[in-house]
């Protein structure tokens, strides 16, 4: 039975930050579920850079069905945690149900791949202290707050959390993340 990896969202969730992540990991031969805050439809949206704008835009994107309720998930049954970006992690760092699973993962010390404003959770829970990230960067005083040190950088890994800016940093993102599940927690 393939390994099962984690990916912990809801709406408003970046489309690319949750499909390519999802997609990648399939590839590899994981399986992937999708948690969200109940069982339903997910709407994602699309962030881009638009010329004279201050700041990205947003639009409708792909939806898709979560696979379970957070308070379904058994972080046991996973080898891994995918965290994307986008406006879910605003609201979702405030359930206490998606907390419990953010803990057990970082308990464990389980690969842990984070984007964009993803690191909003790991925050949340007191995960990133003494660590290395990186986020969205406008993010930077928020993962200082939270006592990691920032880097404006397409991926940081430490340990066995690996963070990137945005989805133009897939490519590195899911390369190294790839890199710590085949030394960590190989696919079968």
């Amino acid at each position: 039975m393939p390994a099962k990896i984690l990916i912990v969202t809801g709406d408003a969730a970046e489309s690319l930050e949750v499909m390519y992540p999802y997609q990648r990991l399939r590839e590899e031969g994981y399986d992937v579920d999708i948690a969200a805050p109940s069982r339903k439809t997910l709407r994602f949206v699309v962030h881009d850079f638009e010329p004279g704008y201050d700041t990205y835009t947003e639009k409708p994107g792909y939806t898709w069905p979560a696979d379970l309720a957070f308070a379904e998930v058994d972080p046991g049954a996973y080898v891994a945690l995918v965290i994307p970006g986008g406006r879910a992690p605003e609201y979702l760092r405030n359930d206490p149900e998606l907390r419990k699973i953010l803990k057990a993962f970082f308990d464990a010390d389980k690969p842990v791949a984070q984007i964009c404003h993803g690191p909003l959770l790991t925050a949340a829970i007191d995960t990133l202290r003494g660590r290395r990230v990186t986020a969205y960067p406008a993010l930077e005083p928020d993962m200082q707050a939270a006592g990691a040190s920032f880097q404006d950088t397409e991926t940081v890994t430490d340990g066995t959390l690996v963070s990137a800016r945005a989805w133009p940093d897939h490519p590195s993102w899911m390369r190294e993340f790839i890199k710590v599940l085949r030394a960590k927690a190989p696919v079968n």
